[in-house]
């Protein structure tokens, strides 16, 4: 039997099944992979909103996406070319992603009349049995059933060997898509090291499947995708609230601090806690809190006495630290609040991602509250931008918050290991026992030319201070009800804010010419649909450039002028409108919207479309 070899440029690939089925770790650990083979990587986890939702719906479906590629891409994908469904509801749920022609790889077990029943099929065929699926490569296999025969002396009860089903499907893909075993063995020998059954059955089930495709005779054709040209370095594969963890470690070693993190569980934040865990050897101190208002009270406690204090929620999380971010507004001290935001309001869709907290981060405090508010782009930019949101925290001594999102805190891509070296001190502006006295005694407000007040922390010799909400008299820090003092202070601290705008970089042009007929202008988790889409039209011939704003409060000093070169501005969110309403409302920009507010990315084709219509009414 003849195999051929057919070359891809890129795959996307989605695993779909019951929340039990294991698709987030078999879709992780099929990226890790490819990332050792130097592909170029993109990935989407896609969870279900109810906690426990029945086995066999559609609500119950989890899913993980993922795109490989020997080039570079920018995100997970638009249409999937491979679906894998363990069950009925895992296809009813994602058949609309399938491109026409794409390959569907069906587990006919979660094909039953129970699981046609659950995901409410009703009294219709089987969609493998009907023609609905006349359009689509069909690959059948009763991947519950062939892993139970290869496990059948592994001494496991059935509900265990059932758990390595996706294993046997994994190791099929590995033989489809021309992968060695050898890096998801070590995983399991790793993670199953004292369960000797569950780690050789598992193995046992990853290698049947990968035989069955290699001596099926059904299937002649196996494909590759060669490593991406990515810049020369060392590589790893990287979530974007791992990449938050460690770059908060980083920014408090660069700035000689400790580092304290006070947080209360919620998704899709709770695993910045998680990863900041596992590092307490490097002064990282982690509490999760009784709730979230003693989460970012304990933080700028930690603060006021001298370490690097960071807190971090959600949308409904962070209404609730409102209050106390308005406290740290007051002090002056700084406090870096994460905000991986979700659907809303209220508690609203919690595993699926949006960009609808802008406003709140922006606006949502009582009071004359500014606030620096910075957006990561990638996963592999969490890093680098929560590395600048804390340099900017502790150079001004202000809070900011840092905007990420569940699209980018649960997808992974490359992440080039920098050099230590590479990355700047942070400097923070620590109050002296001597050098700090003036002939009036301590005056724990007094400021230099960036409006930045000393750090003065309890232990100071002679540098005592008054400390607290209320309003406060200029430069003594006294209470102060004085009409006149109040308004200097609200003044000042928007000034502080606004000058930020002088220290950090203008926002350049990412893609296209520096001027001309449309600028398709993004913010956050955006980036890579609006790149991919920029991309492919700008070698079509099109006018149309990209920029993408990292610093939503103060905006980069220049974003006017910039705007001002273009005859149409498009804004994409996954929101409604809100960035589209500040612009306009500062740069009476008349700027254009494109929004989606279903809890999913945003797409390349979706942002396509709406650039060619734009340009078509010019």
């Amino acid at each position: 039997m003849t195999k051929t070899t057919e070359k891809k440029r890129d795959v996307v690939i989605l695993f779909a099944g019951d929340s039990g089925d294991g698709m987030q770790l078999t879709g992780s650990l099929f990226s890790n992979t490819s990332a050792e083979y130097g592909n170029d990587i993109s990935t989407f986890p896609n969870f279900p909103a109810e906690i426990r939702a029945p086995q066999g719906t559609v609500a119950g479906v989890s899913g993980f996406k993922l795109q490989f590629a020997s080039v570079d891409i920018f995100t997970a994908g638009d249409e999937v070319d491979v679906l894998v469904s363990m069950n009925a509801a895992a296809l009813k749920a994602n058949l609309s992603q399938l491109k026409r022609g794409g390959t569907i790889i069906a587990n006919t077990s979660g094909f039953d009349k129970k699981n046609l029943r659950l995901a409410k099929y009703g009294d219709a065929e089987s969609p493998l049995l009907d023609d609905s699926l006349e359009e689509y490569r069909v690959i059948e296999i009763d991947i519950s059933k062939m892993t139970k025969e290869a496990l059948v002396d592994s001494g496991l009860g059935a509900k265990e060997i059932e758990r390595c089903k996706n294993m046997f499907v994994l190791g099929f893909l590995y033989w489809m898509y021309n992968r060695k075993l050898e890096n998801t063995e070590v995983f399991i020998k790793n993670k199953f090291a004292k369960k000797q059954q569950i780690m050789d059955a598992n193995i046992k089930a990853l290698k049947a499947g990968y035989y069955f495709g290699d001596t099926n005779e059904t299937f002649t054709s196996r494909y590759e995708v060669e490593s991406a040209s990515l810049p020369e370095g060392e590589y790893r594969s990287i979530m974007g609230n791992q990449a938050t963890a460690l770059g908060l470690i980083v920014a408090a070693k660069k700035a000689g601090l400790d580092l304290f993190y006070g947080s209360y569980p919620i998704t899709p934040a709770s695993d910045i806690l998680h990863e900041l865990a596992r590092h307490k050897n490097y002064g990282v101190k982690t509490f999760q809190a009784e709730d979230e208002i003693a989460a970012v009270c304990a933080s700028i406690g930690a603060s006021f006495g001298g370490a690097f204090g960071v807190t971090a929620s959600s949308g409904p999380g962070i209404a609730l630290k409102a209050e106390a971010i308005g406290l740290a507004i007051m002090f002056e001290l700084p406090l870096l609040v994460i905000n991986v935001q979700r659907g809303g309001p209220s508690t609203g869709l919690p595993t699926k991602t949006e960009q609808s907290d802008l406003m709140q981060a922006i606006y949502g405090r009582n009071g004359e509250a500014p606030m620096v508010v910075i957006a990561p782009h990638s996963p592999s930019d969490c890093f680098d931008t929560i590395i600048e949101a804390a340099r900017i925290s502790i150079e001004h001594m202000v809070p900011v918050m840092f905007l990420s999102d569940g699209y980018i805190a649960n997808g992974s891509e490359p992440w080039k290991f920098p050099s230590a070296d590479d990355i700047a001190a942070i400097k923070p502006k620590w109050a002296d026992s001597e050098k700090s006295m003036t002939d009036r005694g301590y005056l724990p407000y007094k400021r230099d030319e960036k409006l930045v007040r000393e750090w003065a922390i309890p232990g100071m010799k002679e540098l005592q201070h008054r400390i607290g909400g209320l309003e406060k008299d200029d430069e003594t820090g006294n209470v102060s009800y004085d009409p006149e003092n109040h308004e200097k202070m609200v003044k000042i601290r928007q000034q502080k804010v606004d000058i930020v705008a002088d220290f950090v970089p203008e926002i350049e042009i990412e893609q296209g010419e520096d001027s001309g007929k449309l600028l398709v202008l993004g913010w956050g988790s955006t980036y890579g649909a609006i790149m991919t889409a920029v991309r492919e039209l700008i070698a079509e011939g099109k006018p149309v450039s990209h920029a993408h704003i990292r610093y939503l409060n103060p905006f980069p000093k220049n974003l006017g002028d910039v705007l001002d070169r273009f005859d149409k501005v498009l804004i994409p969110e996954i929101n409604d409108r809100q960035l589209v309403h500040i612009i306009n409302s500062k740069f009476l920009k008349g700027a254009l919207p494109l929004s989606k507010i279903q809890g999913m990315p945003i797409t390349s084709k979706e942002i396509r479309e709406k650039i060619l219509e734009t340009l078509n009414e010019s």
